[in-house]
């Protein structure tokens, strides 16, 4: 019985060093309609056909000299490549090569009668299982697509134009990498009057997709209570923004979400102004006598987590030539590979000598230095950092 057309369209290796082994089995593909098929003498050759062409399967020898099947599976596992799947030829005296052969990869196993029922439900099963890996590769392809897409979406929520944000007398700059296409972590910066700058950190609870969505939706609360606020004619109170941004997100908050922020309002002539915490990492203050964290901020929850929570915040001074540093707990909590954190001491040793550096400069060095600690170790949450110098 022949087999569908589309068999016609099937590329197929055949790696055996029999040249009558290769006849049969060419004449067995013939008979069940897949005649696009490449031969090879051995492993060497195998391996030099599968670099020059794409091929839907292989059917591998196992015994073979120069390379034998084991030495071609174990280069491809090695390879870590998009290999086609591979069946084994065998004879029936050689299971514990079989079963290496499919510790390192292999599909399935082929006995050397090369039986037309059996390798017609061989090929079949092998090939259905390919297709459907295609397909969950064009899937998640097409996802990764749409994620890159969301992710630069986000980007371009934050503010990049940092010199034409900050009033004079301030400068400032800032910085975030999502742990994955779509993070969690949000940075503002805005002017909100002729000398006032708003400048924020805030870390969304979760990863991926709903982080992102909160994220987007806590910024658009805090710039809208930020300019409800400064269209009253005041410098608006970091509580207040807060305040306002809390309520919205603990409404039907099913779903658990919280956000973490610190939150500061300055005046760039004076330098004096008001800072807020929700459940943040505290920030630290540069100078060139070093960099010291914030004592003594009111601690908060989150945003999301209680209605109607009466947001407090402190004063905010600083001095000449001084700046103010925020960040994620993803700077903090950047992993290494063998169960260390970056940490607090480690952030504040790479700050101190930044203490006059402008702010660009300290947004690198920390980033530099976070990426160098991880040393490769995926990313394992979002990571933010913003710094306000004070000229």
């Amino acid at each position: 019985m022949s087999e569908p057309a589309a068999n016609g369209d099937v590329s197929i290796l055949i790696v055996e060093d029999s040249s009558f082994n290769r006849l049969v089995l060419k004449k067995r593909l013939a008979e069940l309609g897949y005649t696009r098929v490449t031969e090879a003498t051995d492993g060497v050759e195998g391996l030099t056909a599968l670099e020059r062409g794409a091929f839907d399967m292989v059917l591998l020898d196992l015994e073979m000299p120069r390379l034998d099947g084991i030495g071609v599976l174990e280069h491809l596992h090695a390879a870590r490549g998009a290999a086609p799947p591979v069946i084994v030829i065998s004879a029936l005296t050689e299971m514990e090569k079989i079963v290496r052969c499919i510790e390192l990869g292999a599909e399935d196993y082929l006995p050397k009668s090369f039986d037309p029922p059996l390798l017609r439900a061989r090929l079949g099963a092998v090939l259905e299982k390919k297709r459907l890996r295609d397909l969950a590769d064009q899937r998640l392809a097409a996802l990764e697509a749409e994620l890159e897409s969301a992710r630069a979406a986000q980007l371009d929520l934050v503010p990049r134009d940092f010199a034409a944000i900050a009033p004079p007398g301030l400068s400032l700059h800032a910085a975030m990498i999502p742990a994955r296409q779509v993070g969690g972590d949000l940075y503002d910066a805005a002017r909100l009057g002729p000398g006032l700058l708003l400048a924020c950190v805030a870390d969304v609870s979760g990863k991926g997709a709903p982080a992102g969505l909160t994220m987007a939706r806590s910024l658009g609360l805090i710039r809208s209570a930020a300019a409800l606020l400064s269209a009253q004619g005041v410098a608006p109170d970091p509580a207040a923004i807060l305040a306002h941004a809390n309520d919205d997100l603990s409404r039907e908050n099913e779903s658990q979400t919280f956000v973490t922020v610190v939150m500061a309002v300055i005046d760039a002539a004076s330098g004096t102004g008001r800072i807020a915490l929700a459940g943040h990492e505290p920030p630290f203050i540069l100078s060139d006598a070093g960099a010291r964290v914030m004592t003594g901020l009111s601690r908060q929850p989150p945003l999301g987590a209680m209605e109607g929570f009466p947001y407090r915040s402190d004063p905010l001074s600083l001095g000449r030539g001084e700046a103010l540093f925020l960040f994620s707990d993803g700077v903090t909590e950047a992993e290494d590979g063998a169960d260390g954190f970056f940490g607090r001491e480690r952030l504040s040793d790479i700050l101190r000598p930044m203490g006059t550096a402008p702010p660009p400069e300290v947004v690198r060095a920390v980033l530099d230095a976070v990426a160098d600690y991880a040393a490769g170790v995926p990313q394992a949450d979002d990571i933010t950092v913003l710094t306000v110098r004070r000229a």
